[in-house]
């Protein structure tokens, strides 16, 4: 059976049953769309809008009708740049643009200041977005599987910052900025180009430390209540009586209740954030509507 595929401007037809339930949550995800249908920017009241894996090229200006929207998923499509309007959105707190096109980020972005959780991994950047350097109260930022070879010496402005994901990028040295992000829980360097770490104790609330698949010959010095995964984690890691290392997730799973999904973007329910080697994590990777 083919996906389903709507006209242009219209509404899907199950669309009026999903916003009966009373949730104001429209799941378009796994459709074929190459444009957002104009009917969708007429929801004013929408808060939850999934539109991931529909094959989506471009985002009307219109999108900043939207106002009340909470949770914007535009992840897995071929978008190229987004639109003015999305950096209208005043109460948006969670956006997905994971496995896109994108090469850069509108300079209207930083007007995004109820954004709490930014996923952009598996796209073209290049160049970290200074746009970001403006939302203080971003919690968890996936930046994974892009192009970064360096990180911009104002990143401690993010103060807000607890989740930072970069594994897969082009990183030959450890970025200096990093050492001054004191409040990171979370921090994820795996697959990059790395060839040792400076000292890291400086990274005091620093909970989980990822450094796998770098050409690295041991772990960092790191405080004792750090959980590490990489080379020689295993051994020090059994110095400490600790549990063997598993991977991180690379996304939330979207079904979590607000509090606990907080919770795991930044690293607050403690083993939560580490998912079991050989475990099912399409629940925690893939978007809504895409199956499982």
């Amino acid at each position: 059976m083919g996906i389903a595929e709507s006209t242009p401007d219209e509404l899907p037809s199950d669309a009026e049953e999903q916003l009966r339930s009373g949730e104001q949550q429209l799941e378009l995800s796994g459709r074929r769309l190459r444009r957002l249908p104009s009917a969708v920017c007429a929801l004013s009241r929408l808060q939850k809008l999934y539109v991931s894996g529909t094959g989506l090229r471009e985002l009307p200006e219109e999108i900043e009708e939207l106002r009340e929207l909470r949770i914007l998923a535009l992840d897995f499509n071929k978008l190229e740049r987004l639109p003015d309007g999305l950096c209208r959105l005043p109460r948006l707190t969670r956006l997905y643009l994971g496995s896109n096109r994108l090469l850069a980020l509108p300079a209207d972005f930083a007007q995004l200041q109820s954004l709490r959780c930014l996923w952009i991994e598996g796209n073209f950047l290049r160049r970290f977005p200074r746009p970001l350097l403006r939302l203080v109260a971003l919690q968890s930022l996936q930046m994974g599987d892009n192009r970064l070879r360096a990180l911009p010496a104002e990143l401690p402005r993010m103060t807000g910052l607890r989740g930072l994901w970069l594994y897969g990028n082009r990183f030959e040295e450890f970025p200096p900025a990093l050492l001054r992000m004191g409040r990171l829980h979370i921090l994820d360097l795996d697959r990059n180009r790395l060839g040792g770490f400076p000292d890291l104790h400086p990274l005091r609330a620093l909970r989980v430390f990822s450094y796998d698949h770098n050409p690295v010959t041991g772990p960092p010095r790191v405080a004792d209540t750090v959980f590490l995964v990489g080379e020689g984690a295993v051994e020090r890691m059994a110095e400490r009586d600790e549990p063997t290392p598993r991977p991180l997730p690379r996304r939330p799973a979207r079904a979590f209740e607000d509090e606990e999904e907080e919770d795991l973007l930044i690293g607050g329910a403690g083993s939560r954030v580490l998912a079991h080697p050989g475990g099912n994590l399409r629940a925690l990777e893939g978007p809504p509507g895409l199956g499982t």
